[in-house]
């Protein structure tokens, strides 16, 4: 075999075997993150005030990071209670985020907030304050009522049990009459 042939053939089967290292590699599936400090299996925090039970926070899977001080979580199911201990409303979300220095949680991933009486919010994410009460959000919103009026926006600030919502931009309503209360 001519050298220059040889040659060739090599220089083709190295080219061949080079690999693009610019893109990264596709996982199918989930993956552990290893860097987390520690990975828990169904996992149930309560989120108070003042020794206040706000919210009871469970979770299929939770991964600790940042001195145990950070969970990231997945399948999250959220029950938010009223003064009183009664049941208010109940979250669901794909993913979220529990801060235990500040007590506070994010929801994220098809987040949906269903009220004792009724009323859904849907968003694709969600932050719960429990020393405030208070949810909110700067992505979009719908509200479903039971008389089947419909309220959409942009962010907006309330409470779990959704009677007071103040909506931050972008609202649109349809459905029954909605009465807004002078200033």
């Amino acid at each position: 075999m001519p050298r220059a042939l040889l040659l060739l053939l090599i220089s083709f089967a190295l080219a061949a075997c080079k690999q693009d290292n610019s893109a990264s590699p596709v996982v199918k599936g989930r993956v552990v993150p290893d860097s987390a400090d520690q990975v828990l299996y169904g996992v149930r925090f309560f989120l108070t005030d003042g020794g206040l039970r706000r919210a009871e926070l469970v979770a299929d899977t939770a991964y600790m990071y940042d001195e145990n001080t950070r969970t990231e979580l997945r399948v999250v199911n959220t029950t938010f209670f009223k003064n009183s201990g009664e049941k208010d409303a109940v979250l669901t979300s794909k993913t979220g985020t529990y801060n235990v220095r500040l007590g506070s949680m994010e929801a994220r991933g098809d987040v949906v907030v269903v009220t004792t009486d009724g009323r859904k919010l849907a968003t694709p994410h969600l932050r719960y304050d429990p020393s405030r009460n208070e949810i909110a959000s700067d992505s979009a919103f719908v509200i479903n009522e039971d008389n089947g009026r419909v309220t959409e926006g942009i962010g907006f600030i309330g409470d779990p049990d959704l009677n007071n919502v103040r909506v931050l931009s972008a609202t649109k309503s349809r459905g029954n009459q909605l009465v807004i209360p002078k200033s």
